[in-house]
């Protein structure tokens, strides 16, 4: 499961202040230990050693009463800072120790390549400070010149590499957002202080020294900027959470488009491009959460949302071409379904819904659910459908089915029928309501309500106090649950859905064989956290993983064969 990972202060004031003090630490501790790590040994060190240790202890101190960090590491810095202008021997070596630990307060627990090029710039900026220092004083081993060549050169590299993992490429983010400018800074800075080494040679370290610092800020800043998110791609769902919650827009093309908010976001929502109409989130018949038309105009756009006083900008690029025809009734569902693609990482350009055509393992879980209710012999199969081509398709199936197996199919209800729902979810959310409201007033469908795979929604299945479906998957196993939380966890406690756990699950889904699921709305030992209960038992009736919520699924029969 996901967690919350925002910053434990809450307040924007103290997280400004809290980096500042850390670049402030990290810069002033850089120099002080290439300038200790590059002094000749024994030599008293000069007034700006011990400028540089009181100002790294004091805001190491200010850094602890500021903002939460570990109280043993501030206490190893205060010692080390104030070791290498107090120990003369041994100031090479309390500055090696302080460089490391600029390293690992730089890194901020990252490992691998990350870790590695943390130790090569933050390295290499400190000996370039202690050569602007001190002084380089050319020797047999050293050339000051050539030097400050190589050190650029390694800085150059090393943001070069920075930039390859940064994900964000030659686009506008580089310079449009504050993680783009960071970036550009490790890489530009340094090979502009690079050229001026190859021309001014050994006196390059003074003067390009801001570059470096610039640089050396920007390179510890990284870790503290969150990476923009990817552009939007004209035809795939755009999945955002720039509003403070996650808001999905299907499917991002010119024309028509759905904005969908989770249950958790709120009622008072509404969308609508920047200059345009802002139209209100509303529930839609069969689905979860809210859902606000919008027309997208061709290309480039800012998608407001709105809730309640406040508004949010998401960037939006429909691009020029035409999106696939989607019926309004189906719309949710195509959305719904696209979800479990970008849950699962995958940007995919939606080209078709669930709804466009009837897949051939829906196809043989109906052949077999008919086939099952021919041994059962009720009176007949009330049947609705839609005029989809999957809901058109599918209802042609059933009647054929239903016919070589000598089922009638009754455009009435009664009290010896089996209801069987292939529509969509607007109109097989409609068809279980009233399915409830007649059981609930005279006998009707006693044979059972039968919703088709694709209906497997908390909505549809909640309407009645019991529906039951054929699926090629236990809702109730691993890889089931694990999208079940998946989604709720990247979509605001939203509900799984078939549809999107197929997309999620991708082509390689294995093939499986059909049973008939009860969806109930029952829990077993109902109890609540004020209630007496066993130790570890799960009290919290909405934990995460549920396909139905607020109830169960099981399995009712064994493999249909």
């Amino acid at each position: 499961m996901e967690h919350d990972h925002s910053t434990p202060t809450g307040s924007s004031t103290v997280d400004l202040l809290a980096l500042i003090l850390r670049l402030a630490l990290l810069l002033s501790t850089a120099f002080l230990a290439g300038g200790g790590l590059l002094w000749p040994p024994g030599q008293r060190p000069r007034l700006a050693l011990y400028v540089l240790g009181g100002v790294s202890v004091l805001l190491a101190v200010a850094s602890a009463f500021a903002v939460d960090v570990n109280v043993v590491a501030v206490a190893i810095h205060v010692v080390l800072a104030v070791a290498v202008p107090v120990l003369p021997r041994a100031t090479r070596w309390t500055s090696f120790a302080l460089l490391v630990l600029v390293v690992l307060e730089t890194s901020l627990g990252g490992a691998g390549v990350e870790f590695a090029l943390d130790s090569v710039f933050v390295a290499g900026a400190a000996v370039w400070f202690g050569f602007a220092l001190s002084g380089p004083v050319p020797t047999t081993a050293i050339r000051p010149g050539p030097l400050a060549i190589t050190l650029g050169g390694l800085l150059v590299l090393a943001g070069a590499v920075r930039f390859g993992l940064s994900g964000l490429g030659f686009d506008r983010r580089l310079h449009s957002t504050l993680f783009g400018l960071a970036v550009l800074a490790v890489v530009v800075l340094p090979l502009v202080v690079s050229v001026l080494a190859a021309v001014v040679k050994g006196r390059a370290y003074r003067l390009g020294v801001v570059g470096i610092a610039l640089g050396f800020l920007a390179w510890s800043a990284l870790g503290a900027i969150p990476a923009p998110p990817p552009l939007p791609v004209p035809g795939v769902p755009l999945l955002a959470d720039d509003a403070g919650f996650p808001v999905l827009v299907s499917p991002q093309r010119p024309g028509h488009n759905l904005v969908h908010f989770p249950k958790s976001a709120g009622n008072d929502l509404s969308a609508g491009v920047r200059g345009g109409v802002v139209t209100q989130a509303v529930a839609r018949p069969g689905a979860e959460g809210t859902w606000a038309d919008v027309e997208l105009p061709p290309g480039r756009s800012d998608l407001e949302i709105r809730r309640g006083a406040t508004t949010t900008v998401v960037e939006v690029d429909a691009g020029e071409a035409p999106g696939p025809p989607i019926t309004d009734a189906d719309a949710p569902e195509c959305a719904s379904a696209a979800l479990g693609s970008l849950v699962a990482g995958r940007a995919e350009v939606l080209a078709s819904c669930p709804s466009d055509v009837l897949s051939p393992d829906d196809a043989g879980a109906l052949v077999k659910l008919v086939e099952f209710l021919g041994e059962r012999k009720p009176a007949g199969i009330t049947l609705v459908g839609d005029d989809s081509p999957r809901g058109a398709a599918a209802a042609k199936l059933v009647r054929e089915t239903a016919a070589r197996t000598r089922l009638a199919v009754r455009p009435d209800a009664g009290p010896d029928t089996a209801l069987v729902v292939v529509s969509g979810w607007a109109a097989g959310y409609t068809a279980m309501t009233r399915a409830a409201e007649s059981q609930r007033l005279q006998p009707t469908h006693q044979y059972g309500l039968y919703l088709a795979p694709w209906l497997l929604t908390g909505p549809i299945v909640n309407a009645v106090a019991s529906a039951s479906l054929p699926l090629r998957f236990d809702p109730r196993e691993a890889t089931a649950v694990g999208y079940a939380v998946a989604v709720g966890d990247r979509f605001g406690g939203e509900n799984p859905t078939a549809g999107g756990f197929r997309n999620w699950l991708g082509a390689d889904r294995p093939a499986a064989d059909v049973q008939i699921f009860a969806a109930a709305q029952v829990n077993a030992m109902p109890m609540y956290p004020t209630e007496p209960h066993a130790t570890g038992m799960v009290m919290d009736r909405d934990y995460a993983g549920q396909w139905v919520p607020d109830g169960t699924i099981v399995p009712i029969t064994s493999v249909l064969r």
